[in-house]
């Protein structure tokens, strides 16, 4: 598989400057860095959450790990993970785990952990294990313009 198309679709029609990057296939954001030869802080790994209103992507760096607790407050609702059932419902043309974090464009609101916000270049999941989106900061903070963001992960 390659890249979702509903996200090629999206990057295209936000005009977002990006190129895929291959690299050997991976399941952990660990690995993924590792074989990609980046930095944790700057893959960003998204979370499919379910919460009292619906569904919710997190998107965090992949050097961390999701506080559910400071989620909940920030959003003022009960949240959990939800199950790879409902991932690969919410996201039908994206392999099984590789979730990516560009939630908008499968109709879910996103939120961004601000030390994404940080990084001069970010590097997401393209909807396979084998392949990586890499944008500059800038893009990314522009394709996340109407995500919420705030502070809710930490390093593990």
């Amino acid at each position: 598989m390659a890249m979702a198309m509903t996200m090629r679709e999206y990057l295209r029609s936000q005009d977002i400057d990006f190129e895929e990057v291959k690299h050997p296939r991976e399941v952990t954001a660990n690995r993924i860095a590792q074989q990609a030869h980046i930095t944790g802080n700057q893959l960003a790994k998204a979370i499919l959450l379910h919460g009292d209103s619906g569904y919710r992507v997190a998107v965090l760096p992949g050097s961390c790990e999701a506080d559910l607790g400071m989620l909940s407050n920030m959003l003022h609702e009960r949240i959990e993970l939800a199950s790879e059932d409902e991932i690969r419902q919410s996201f039908e043309d994206c392999d099984p785990g590789a979730l990516t974090p560009v939630g908008q464009a499968y109709g879910l609101q996103v939120f961004v952990d601000d030390e994404l916000r940080q990084q001069s270049d970010i590097y997401f999941e393209a909807g396979d294990h084998e392949t990586l989106i890499h944008m500059s900061g800038r893009e990314f903070d522009r394709l996340m313009r109407e995500a919420g963001h705030g502070h809710f992960s930490r390093h593990v």
